[in-house]
């Protein structure tokens, strides 16, 4: 469904976007992860043709996007970051007015809006002006605004920031029921991990304009060099452990706190189990532990060097 080959743009000697290229299947949530800087909200600009790259080329439901391509645009829904809505007038009227952009009219209009108000959960709303709507009902209704067209593509330029959380679980069911309904492909960026964790299919990592990962939740963690954490309590015997511990498979790093004992674990080295047992053989006598595997925080935090919100 959309295709980005090789693209690159710059500002005067700074490149912001250096050499992307990632694919994006029918009906697949892709999330679009970077620090701040990465090149994330330039790659957004340029699929959505508000900026034209320096070179390479974008593809979207096998048709060349071009600034020029009105046809290509017409399949493609952009919600972004910054509020694009007329606040003096009702949200019915907002989307009608954003519907005849898009060559709709007549009752097909009307009918689209009252769907669209229906599936954001604002249509007994539907008169009363944007002012007087809260944070969390302004993003739902300029995400509906993209919708009113049933886009194939959507782009979601961090939608949840800074709503309330009723407004922000509306969002991502909604993203979710477009997938399972409509098979709509998703490019999502947002510096909430727990909703790419939620969301998304495939993650794109992107640092100094570069992609510097992309697969499923699951590639990245097994592809990263990051461990996991096996926190264990045990009962105080006097002995230390440290030392042998160290020796079993798969213990990359061992911290400890009295009676707890902190375990940086290779799952490609030693199997969880089997460092138990080896545990309790040198006489550790266990009274609880709880084993983390490596998440997307980390990973990211691995690749990058950052926070997602940095």
């Amino acid at each position: 469904m959309l295709e980005l080959i090789d693209l690159t743009k710059k500002y005067s000697d700074k490149i912001v976007v250096d050499g992307l290229s990632l694919k994006a299947r029918q009906g697949e949530i892709v999330g679009l992860l970077g620090p701040n800087g990465a090149g994330k909200s330039t790659t957004v600009s340029i699929i959505s043709t508000i900026l034209a790259p320096d070179s390479g080329e974008i593809w979207v439901d096998q048709q060349l996007l071009k600034p020029s391509s009105c046809e290509v645009r017409r399949i493609m829904g952009i919600v972004p970051q910054e509020l694009a809505l007329y606040e003096a007038l009702s949200a019915m009227d907002n989307l009608e007015f954003f519907g005849t952009l898009y060559g709709m009219s007549g009752n097909v209009l009307k009918d689209r809006a009252r769907e669209v108000l229906e599936l954001m959960g604002l249509y007994d709303k539907r008169h009363q002006s944007i002012q007087e709507f809260s944070g969390g009902m302004k993003r739902r209704i300029n995400m509906g605004i993209a919708l009113m067209h049933n886009p194939k593509l959507l782009i979601l330029d961090e939608p949840t920031v800074g709503i309330d959380p009723q407004s922000r679980n509306h969002i991502l069911e909604t993203v979710k029921g477009l997938k399972r309904e409509f098979g709509t492909t998703v490019i999502y960026t947002t510096h909430y991990m727990e909703e790419v964790e939620y969301l998304c299919d495939r993650v794109a990592i992107m640092d100094h304009g570069k992609l510097i990962a992309y697969g499923t939740k699951e590639e990245l963690q097994k592809s990263s060099e990051a461990l996991d954490t096996l926190t264990l309590a045990f009962q105080p015997t006097g002995q230390e452990y440290t030392e042998d511990a160290a020796q079993i498979p798969g213990i990359a790093k061992i911290t400890m706190d009295k009676n707890e004992m902190s375990l940086l674990v290779d799952p490609k080295e030693g199997n969880v189990i089997e460092i138990l047992d080896q545990l309790r053989y040198l006489g550790i006598q266990l009274t609880s532990f709880q084993y983390e595997k490596v998440n997307l925080e980390q990973v990211f935090l691995q690749l990058t060097g950052k926070s997602l919100r940095d």
